[in-house]
């Protein structure tokens, strides 16, 4: 039996991504081993976001190349798309295929085990208007479950290369994620987290359907589906008809990431994001009405070009007025291929690390204040795994509102839905006390 090793570079997409070129292998008739093992064929799922994503990719490329000389190495992902000739150039490189057609890579394979010519699959992406369907039934690590709905992306933001790696936007058919969604419930996951490049435009590219007759769908048809997370949502994609939505639902958990990347007005219109901080501010208020218990996380990009220090306290007292409870804080990053890579006034590196430790310090405080709101409190938490192994009875997981919660329990309710007590509250970690497990029958009612 051929054997075949993967590893993954970037985000949640590309992971449920890998999950989807593996049941291709599988039912071609490969086993799955460690990346560090001898395969005959190695899939590196490369990532582009930053220019360190790209030398990452490199790097691991070589690892496999080294590995196995012999082996086939395949490389796909959003570094292959958008920079095919570069990866093309590293002896030992035999396929290249990008963001799409990795249903084709198989056929490849036996072309190239026939010809022993290196081969590159990659296509233009912006010609791309079909979402390309990937089943996965379920996930080799089997506790969080990912599904992606939509691809692509049309906003275009000045710091950003995924357009280009990804394409304009496409959504799934919502049959397809509703057997998906169906298909992970029957394989035992309680939780289902939607997952895309711009989740929530979901169904923008499509006539009569939209993101939140996808969220009715799934809360109404698909039995058993206990949680249902939106991995991300732009503010002007929380529109009233997705917070009536959320406020009427049983399944989908109180917690959004809504991207800020700026809390400047003047630095938002140079990435070119599309709203300004009053628009953001009065989105959040209106679902925060119709959720007061909603835990809301962001992404912020610090030391953008031309940011100034009144630019940056902007940013420090916009994210305190919002009251986060987790910031992701990113220093920019020359993404080469950008407009903003060619700005004027980059801004020193000495000085956005500085700021970026500003913001994470303060982002540390409101998770904090967050978090102490639950000491005490009986929250639903579904471990994922142990803490680490020295303490194989420790369990780690997160609550309905993304609090990251570590407790004794036993390997078993791995996966399951268990109240726990925080009986301190911490971050990154609350430490709490098993209470029970929920039986799915006191789940229901």
């Amino acid at each position: 039996m051929p054997l075949v090793a993967f590893h993954t570079l970037g985000c949640k997409v590309n992971h449920y991504e890998t999950e989807g070129i593996w049941q291709k292998f599988q039912s071609a008739g490969y086993d799955r081993v460690e990346f560090d093992h001898h395969a005959d064929v190695y899939v590196i799922n490369t990532c582009t976001v930053t220019n360190t994503g790209d030398k990452k990719s490199r790097q691991v490329i070589r690892r496999a190349i080294r590995s196995n000389p012999d082996a086939v190495v395949c490389v796909t992902g959003c570094y292959a798309q958008t920079s095919p000739g570069e990866i093309m150039e590293i002896p030992g490189v035999d396929i290249v295929v990008g963001t799409q057609d990795r249903g084709k890579m198989l056929t490849y394979i036996e072309e190239h085990q026939e010809h022993r010519q290196p081969i590159n699959g990659v296509s233009n992406i912006m010609k791309n208007r079909v979402f390309e369907e990937m089943d996965v039934p379920q996930f080799t690590d089997r506790t969080r479950a990912s599904l992606k709905i939509q691809e692509g992306c049309n906003n275009f933001c000045t710091f950003c290369i995924i357009p280009w790696s990804r394409g304009l936007l496409r959504s799934r058919e919502p049959e397809n994620v509703l057997k998906q969604a169906n298909q992970l419930v029957n394989a035992g996951y309680k939780e289902i987290v939607l997952t895309g490049i711009h989740t929530a435009g979901y169904g923008e590219d499509m006539k009569d359907y939209n993101f939140s007759q996808l969220l009715r769908d799934l809360e109404t048809k698909v039995e058993g589906l206990k949680r249902i997370r939106i991995s991300s949502i732009e503010a002007s994609q929380i529109t009233d008809e997705v917070i009536e939505v959320l406020d009427a639902s049983e399944k989908v958990v109180p917690h959004l990431h809504i991207p800020l990347q700026s809390g400047s007005d003047s630095v938002l219109e140079r990435m070119r994001r599309k709203y300004s901080k009053e628009f953001y501010k009065k989105r959040v208020e209106k679902i925060q009405k119709a959720l007061p218990n909603l835990a809301i996380t962001s992404d912020v990009i610090v030391g953008f070009p031309g940011e100034t220090e009144e630019e940056f306290q902007e940013t420090l007292d916009f994210v305190n007025e919002i009251g986060y409870s987790e910031l992701h804080v990113f220093p920019f990053s020359r993404r080469t291929g950008t407009p903003a890579a060619r700005m004027n006034d980059q801004v020193d590196d000495e000085v956005k690390n500085e700021r970026v430790q500003t913001l994470i310090k303060q982002s540390d405080q409101q998770a904090l204040a967050y978090a102490k709101q639950y000491q005490d409190q009986v929250v639903e938490v579904i471990p994922e795994e142990t803490f680490d192994e020295h303490h194989p009875n420790m369990l780690v997981g997160y609550s309905e509102n993304y609090l990251k919660v570590k407790f004794e329990g036993t390997k078993d309710m791995i996966g399951q839905i268990v109240r726990v007590k925080i009986t301190k509250a911490g971050y990154p970690y609350n430490e709490g006390q098993f209470v029970r497990v929920m039986s799915d029958a006191a789940l229901s009612v």
